[in-house]
């Protein structure tokens, strides 16, 4: 209710702007059962994008629920419904506009807002749910329906009694129309919808309904059902839409003759618009489940017919354009293949390429010729597109044909020593002048000199690219393969430690340049143990100084190898342990006594994790509150090594409570109550209950400090001395539940 309050507030100040919004274009209700009587329903509104002071969509959209059937649903309230909720607007993305190949349609844009929400609604066997968003207004220049400018729009969706106790699914439209529609073009648009229960469904077309509106610029009723924005939306029935007739209807949205149809079986609408202009439509898919109509879906949308342009584009594949010229180039290569990347292609029905060669005209009737020309030179041609037709274009063609080339080079190194690569050109041009050489080392470098000299960083197969360039410009590649694995010149290892504590696990990390895992490698760590990575981790789990070893072999075969003589030393270490008693403390006995079982340790620390910490071998603690506490242990070996062990103690809250066997209601000051006592902190729910020998209650209390005073609860009236039964319940701490059960002797 906050954003009504706010809402009011700014009406109240005189500074609101009541937003006409003439926007609306359609939109649809769906609903999916979820189970246990709650549904997800999804609200889809589409709104036109390019119309003069249109209104965004609303950032909340406000949903009326109302349950009833037939005839009652018109005493409902827009005041009482149901249940009220408001949306947030989740999306906003432009729909798709339709592909007219060889035809240019206007500019239309749509958009959809996307509201999706879960409502709980409890099972009734003999009343619908009638979930509602309404909206004013319609885009003024709709053709087939009186004063659009003034009629809003409902949207809805009826969960029957049926469907709620079937949990049924609504069935969901599978795409949204065509924004346009050109005129005189055939229609064919596929408006099923997919049923998750796999129910019958049946198509037609219906009117949309009204709601919202036409008052737009009144903020005492802009709220109600006249208003353009209900809030929330009015309850069922709902008028629909009035067509302008004789020439629209429901059945005939878009006038013409013959009119529009669809399939009442598939979904499909087909037809030929020929009168232009904005159209509303409703399109209504009832869902039958073995014989009876159990749900129905209906959405509402706007047809744009409209003049469009035939065009179709002519272009092939080329070089370069000059002047709206396509200039292909064959270096060396009398036989050109031209590509014809032409659209639409679906629309185009012919096709006619036509060069000059040597003074007569050469045809060819094929989508992608191969042209084969006598000599090199320049030829002159043109690709004509359905020739004589309103869909047709025209690509004019220069073809130049120059003298070959060929790209080449070779290359020279030491394949066992890191050092440069001496490359050489070899390439060959028949026009007799070569002007620029690309060279591509693959390693992310490159130079322009027509013999270069390179030194790779790292090892590895390169693909090495040389393209040239003639005075022409017609250009060759030529890619080698050159495997540049020569070995370190010296290998440099640096261990993550050289002096470490048992178990000693130690990064070996092989500084040595070039390698990489191509190389044949094999590591002796001293203790047997061995290892074939470029950087190995390795554990040491005996105590020793050890001699490490590494041997290298390149792909090309190239070796070397290097030993580092104690270049490992592993300490011992201790092994840390300690128990605890008691085994389970608790706020009552909230001490430990820590037990020592670490082995060949000179010094302890304790860390109680409470912030305190002692230096003790078997230190005392209490603990300050009850909890989980994290207790670590280090000890230290004379060697300097540490270990450390942590366990989880956990200090429960305890309650305990006790009751008496008698008590003296006398009034003499002693013993008067009958009330227990313990330690109840943290106890909650506590209940004490006490019935005579008859089985009648006489006393009961949820107060902890409240005793029996020996008289009659109800009544007042002393009870008499004997014996009576009392039942005391209470939950501790942590939710686990108490029951205590006990006598109480009255003694008078």
């Amino acid at each position: 209710m906050k954003r009504k309050l706010e809402l009011a507030l700014i009406i109240c100040l005189g500074i609101v702007h009541l937003a006409q919004a003439k926007h609306i274009i359609g939109g649809v209700m769906t609903y999916e059962c979820l189970g246990n009587g709650r549904y997800e329903f999804t609200l889809k509104l589409y709104r036109d994008c390019n119309c003069t002071d249109c209104a965004e969509f609303d950032p909340f959209a406000s949903i009326g629920i109302y349950r009833c059937t037939g005839d009652n649903c018109g005493g409902q309230n827009q005041n009482n419904p149901f249940q009220e909720v408001d949306v947030q607007l989740l999306s906003v993305t432009r729909v798709e506009e339709p592909d007219y190949p060889c035809l240019i349609p206007p500019d239309v844009c749509v958009q959809e807002g996307l509201y999706q929400f879960q409502l709980d609604l409890p099972v009734s066997s003999t009343q619908s749910y009638h979930v509602s968003y309404q909206r004013c207004c319609r885009n003024v220049t709709i053709s087939n329906i009186f004063n659009p400018d003034q009629i809003g729009a409902t949207h809805t969706i009826e969960i029957t009694p049926l469907a709620q106790q079937q949990c049924n699914n609504s069935a969901i439209f599978n795409e949204f129309p065509p924004t346009i529609i050109c005129a005189g073009t055939s229609l064919v648009f596929d408006h099923s919808a997919t049923d998750a229960d796999g129910d019958q469904l049946v198509y037609s077309f219906c009117a949309p309904l009204q709601g919202g509106g036409p008052i737009t610029d009144n903020a005492a009723l802009y709220n109600t059902c006249a208003g353009a924005q209900p809030i929330p939306a009015c309850p069922p029935p709902y008028d629909p839409i009035v067509f302008i007739g004789p020439t629209y209807s429901p059945t005939n949205p878009v006038g013409g003759n013959p009119a529009i149809s669809i399939d009442p079986n598939t979904g499909i609408i087909t037809g030929t618009p020929n009168i232009q202009g904005q159209f509303v439509v409703g399109v209504c898919v009832q869902e039958f489940r073995n014989g009876m109509l159990i749900n129905e879906v209906f959405r509402d949308f706007q047809f744009n017919v409209a003049s469009c342009d035939p065009t179709v584009i002519a272009q092939i594949a080329s070089d370069e354009l000059v002047d709206d010229e396509f200039v292909v180039i064959s270096c060396g290569d009398l036989d050109v293949n031209f590509q014809n990347t032409s659209f639409q292609q679906n629309f185009i029905e012919q096709y006619e390429w036509t060069f000059d060669i040597e003074g007569v005209p050469t045809t060819f009737d094929v989508w992608s010729p191969l042209v084969s020309f006598p000599d090199t030179g320049t030829y002159l041609g043109n690709l004509i597109l359905n020739p004589n037709t309103a869909c047709g274009d025209t690509a004019f063609i220069q073809v130049n044909i120059y003298p070959d080339l060929d790209a080449d080079f070779e290359f020279e190194y030491d394949t066992c020593i890191a050092g440069p690569v001496v490359f050489t050109d070899l390439s060959y041009a028949e026009s007799g002048l070569i002007t620029n050489w690309d060279w591509d080392f693959a390693d992310g470098n490159t130079s322009t000199l027509q013999h270069p000299i390179h030194q790779y960083l790292i090892p590895d197969e390169f693909p090495v690219g040389l393209t040239i360039t003639d005075i022409n410009g017609c250009q060759d590649t030529e890619i080698k393969p050159l495997l540049y694995f020569p070995v370190p010149e010296l290998l440099v290892v640096a261990p993550t430690e050289e002096v470490a504590c048992v178990p000693a696990r130690i990064l070996f990390n092989n500084l040595s340049y070039p390698i990489s895992e191509a190389y044949d490698i094999l590591w002796n760590f001293g203790d047997g143990g061995t290892d074939t990575v470029v950087s190995p981790i390795y554990v040491y789990e005996e105590t020793g100084t050890y001699t490490v070893s590494i041997d290298i072999v390149s792909p090309l075969g190239c070796q070397t190898d290097t030993t580092f003589f104690d270049l490992i030393t592993v300490l011992p270490s201790p092994m840390a342990g300690f128990s605890y008693t008691p085994s389970q403390p608790s706020n009552i006995v909230p001490e430990i006594r820590i037990t020592d079982e670490s082995i060949d340790a000179i010094r302890w620390l304790y860390d109680f994790g409470s912030g305190r910490t002692s230096n003790l071998q078997e230190p005392v603690y209490v603990f300050p509150d009850t909890g989980l506490y994290q207790v670590m242990q280090v000890v230290t070996h004379p060697s300097g090594c540490k270990d450390t062990l942590i366990q989880l103690i956990d200090v429960i809250p305890e309650v305990r409570f006790y009751l008496p066997n008698a008590f003296t209601p006398n009034y003499d000051g002693l013993n008067d109550l009958y009330m227990g006592t313990g330690v109840m902190i943290g106890a909650t729910h506590f209940r004490m209950q006490i019935w005579n020998r008859w089985g009648e209650q006489v006393f009961e209390t949820s107060d902890l400090l409240k005793g029996w005073d020996g008289n009659h609860q109800k009544t007042g009236q002393p009870a008499p001395a004997g014996v009576y039964m009392v039942l005391v319940t209470y939950t501790g701490p942590r939710g686990q539940p108490y029951v205590i059960k006990g006598v109480a002797t009255i003694v008078r």
